[in-house]
């Protein structure tokens, strides 16, 4: 079976938020935007490891860079997130009814049984 772009982005979302610290920025950022010295701040890591972290969500389409101003200041990418709580629904949703038929399918057994 192959891997499909879609596919592909979810990986990749996954990764990025597979790190608390990515996690973190990405919650921050559901407050408006921020500079990465900001996003920085409350680290005890180099600039150069949260902007790893940055790149790393920019990457994802978690978050993107604004090209307006000097200080490119990131934002979330809310569309991203949609996408990937649309798949956990999905999944949800089907090991749902999976188990809803194991339930009646044993129900079923056990009644069998009882006879």
């Amino acid at each position: 079976m192959g891997t499909t772009m879609a596919d592909q982005r979810l990986d990749a979302l996954f990764t990025a938020l597979s790190d608390p610290t990515r996690r973190d920025i990405v919650a921050r950022l559901c407050t408006g935007e921020a500079t990465v010295k900001e996003l920085a701040e409350p680290y005890a890591m180099t600039m150069q490891a949260v902007s790893q972290h940055i790149r790393v969500l920019e990457r994802s389409g978690l978050i993107s860079r604004g090209r307006h101003r000097q200080t490119r200041p990131c934002r979330l990418e809310p569309a991203t997130l949609a996408a990937a709580l649309s798949w956990i629904e999905e999944s949800r949703r089907t090991w749902s009814e999976r188990m809803d038929r194991l339930e009646t399918h044993l129900a079923r057994v056990q009644e069998g049984e009882g006879r």
